[in-house]
């Protein structure tokens, strides 16, 4: 058995960091989705390995790096692919973009469940097109799916439907009956399914992630699904994901509409990648391990110490989505607790509109951080009480 040290602390800043540089070194950042713990050996060592050779001339795509993934899918999902399934991407936000690039047009329109990843708002402005959102229903039971509402939403000229599942920010994993009435749906309206899934390695005892293309052969002609290493693993500056397309015209349409505007991830992207799916398993069992560990001690937390907040305990990633608006103030809960406890959440306002007393708070960090922003947080609110 392998020793992981999650509660290993890495010094970050003046890494030039996102997550630890923003907001300065007075603030605990609890925000932006990527991990503070290291990446795999293994990812480590290929990386090395790799710099040994000199030349970093343009690069192909790596077969080797196809065949691992499907295996890791295969084995994960018990879903089969085939290499030539597999288009490389540097992005899985590159590659929504350019699905409903290709596939929708002027006057058009996406439709998409809400609230979600905030990038996904940005698509029909980077593409000139009209954009439909449908609520997810803020239940007793967690977040759940209004058909009805998806269905009536729906126009005559919308072309795609950007599914995010594991669902982004609010944590919840579709079960299979879900996913297929929404697929039902997109089929019979003739609507493209582009499904985001780049968290779907990360779920939680309980809870099974279902790749939607994976159900039925009728699905898998009508869906692009989106992956990637990137948030399993702690890569995500490295840029490597990748698209499955099983329909062949689909993925034909799609590689032709390269023209050296999309292009694949680079020499060393691809060298982790590969790595990550071939040797990481181990460490993410123990990640999982971990993060259970983590989602729990937010869940006491909250519960125990800071009632004016409540939240459904996520089934997959490391993201919490915290409803605040039991809490005595009167500015978002995100300018809070950066200006009072000196930590920094995701504001809710960035993931749909009537999210602004919402915050997403990421739990991916060794426990003895998360306890001390916790308790900053906790602090903080003491005051106003």
């Amino acid at each position: 058995m392998n020793d992981y040290n999650f509660d290993q602390i890495i010094n970050r800043r003046g890494t030039y960091s996102i997550k630890w540089d923003l907001f300065g070194e007075e603030v605990l950042p609890l925000w932006v989705a990527d991990m503070d713990f290291a990446s795999p050996d293994v990812i480590l060592n290929e990386i090395r390995t790799r710099l040994d050779h000199p030349i970093f001339g343009y690069q192909n795509r790596n077969p080797e790096v196809l065949d691992v993934i499907c295996k890791w899918v295969d084995d994960h999902y018990q879903w089969r692919i085939n290499p030539e399934d597999i288009l490389l991407l540097p992005g899985v936000v590159t590659g929504f973009n350019w699905v409903a690039n290709i596939f929708t047009g002027d006057g058009q329109s996406i439709i998409f469940q809400t609230p979600v990843y905030h990038p996904f708002y940005k698509v029909s402005g980077n593409n000139h097109f009209d954009q439909i959102t449908v609520p997810l229903k803020n239940t007793s039971r967690g977040y759940q799916i209004d058909y009805d509402e998806f269905h009536d939403r729906i126009r005559d000229d919308t072309r795609v439907f950007i599914l995010c599942n594991p669902h982004n920010p609010v944590g919840k994993v579709f079960k299979r009956k879900e996913l297929e009435k929404l697929a039902e749906i997109c089929l019979a309206h003739g609507i493209l399914i582009c499904s985001d899934e780049i968290h779907c390695d990360l779920i939680f005892p309980g809870h099974t992630h279902i790749p939607i293309a994976s159900i039925s052969r009728e699905i898998a002609q009508n869906s692009i699904t989106l992956m990637a290493p990137s948030k399993t693993f702690n890569i995500p500056g490295l840029h490597f994901s990748f698209a499955v397309i099983q329909n062949e015209s689909i993925r034909e349409r799609l590689k032709g509409s390269r023209n050296d505007v999309i292009g694949i991830p680079n020499i060393l992207a691809q060298s982790a990648a590969k790595a990550a799916y071939k040797f990481g398993g181990d460490w993410l069992e123990e990640l999982l391990k971990y993060l259970v560990g983590n989602r729990q001690f937010v869940d006491d937390f909250i519960r125990e110490r800071m009632p004016e907040l409540s939240l459904f305990s996520p089934e997959g990633m490391y993201l919490a989505w915290l409803d605040c608006s039991n809490m005595p103030i009167k500015i978002s809960p995100f300018e809070f607790f950066l200006e009072n406890a000196k930590v920094a959440l995701n504001d809710g306002k960035i993931f749909g509109e009537g999210y602004e007393m919402f915050a997403r708070l990421n739990f991916g960090c060794p426990r003895s951080i998360l306890e001390e922003a916790l308790v900053k947080m906790e602090a903080a609110l003491q005051k106003v009480r």
